[in-house]
């Protein structure tokens, strides 16, 4: 199984639902779609990672990649997380760096907000 997702825009948010595996061998597809999305905007971004089920270095590292460049376009990125994925997260000590929600409902309030 490898990585699967949709894109949804709603209250000037953009909205990735990931679903499957963010490892070595999607990454690259995964920034490339994101990238061009946060390229034209709105630069409001939630991943959505509740439906993951795993994800490696190269998947953190792209996340890390994809919030630079989300704060490079002013914007503001959030996470979704599920207990896998923040287990990682908290492993290589990021949980402080990305800003994550309990739910996309919580991400929309807090993109309303700033």
């Amino acid at each position: 199984m490898s990585l699967r997702g949709t894109r949804e825009v709603r209250d000037n948010s953009q909205i990735f639902r990931l679903a499957g595996l963010l490892d070595a061998f999607s990454e690259p597809t995964f920034r490339k779609v994101v990238d061009k999305y946060v390229e034209e905007g709105p630069s409001s971004i939630i991943l959505d990672m509740s439906q993951i089920d795993f994800i490696d270095s190269s998947g953190i590292g792209a996340l890390v990649q994809v919030a630079k460049k989300v704060q490079q376009a002013n914007g503001k990125l959030q996470l979704i997380a599920n207990s896998r994925v923040m287990q990682t997260i908290k492993m290589v000590r990021l949980e402080q760096f990305f800003k994550i929600q309990p739910n996309v409902e919580a991400a929309l309030e807090n993109a309303k907000r700033s």
